[in-house]
């Protein structure tokens, strides 16, 4: 018998706010209306996606614990966002939220592995060439954590593209 080949995905994992998006002072998102897509990365997203990439976003969304948006204000933004980047031809294969408070104590608050564990079991994902892409050491460790690439978009993480 003929055991069929699984087919695995290329995934970069990439963080929301300070990375795809403009990130704000906690106080200033219950005000936010509209996320601002950060235009400079757009670039390195059509790349990946030109390389064979799916874009999923992991984000830590502490705000919804803390009370300071409700998740209906960041589902409205957040469904938003993923409309205007595939307009612009970068669709968004998924994206896992970890929505606790920052004192819960949870698997899915980055660095913890919760969220790309979720994406794992999932989707069938080539972690070999997976990598991960943000703005905070948080990334940077969850990116240690599950021994996949990193590259920052911010100038004081290490591993910047």
């Amino acid at each position: 018998m003929c055991k069929e080949k699984r087919q695995y995905m290329k995934v970069a994992f990439l963080d929301r706010d300070g990375t795809i998006c403009r990130d704000y002072p906690d106080q200033d998102w219950a005000n936010v209306k509209h996320l601002e897509i950060i235009e400079q990365h757009l670039q390195i997203w059509q790349r990946l996606i030109e390389q064979g990439y799916q874009l999923i976003i992991v984000s830590n969304q502490y705000l919804i614990g803390e009370a300071i948006i409700s998740r209906q204000q960041f589902e409205t933004l957040h469904q938003e966002l993923l409309q205007k980047l595939a307009t612009m031809g970068i669709p968004i294969l998924d994206t896992f939220v970890c929505p606790h408070h920052r004192d819960d104590i949870c698997d899915c608050h980055k660095p913890g592995t919760g969220l790309v564990e979720q994406a794992q079991a999932k989707y069938d994902i080539d972690m070999s060439e997976a990598l991960l892409i943000g703005d905070s050491i948080n990334d940077y460790q969850l990116a240690e954590r599950m021994n996949i690439r990193f590259l920052s978009v911010a100038p004081e993480v290490e591993h910047r593209i």
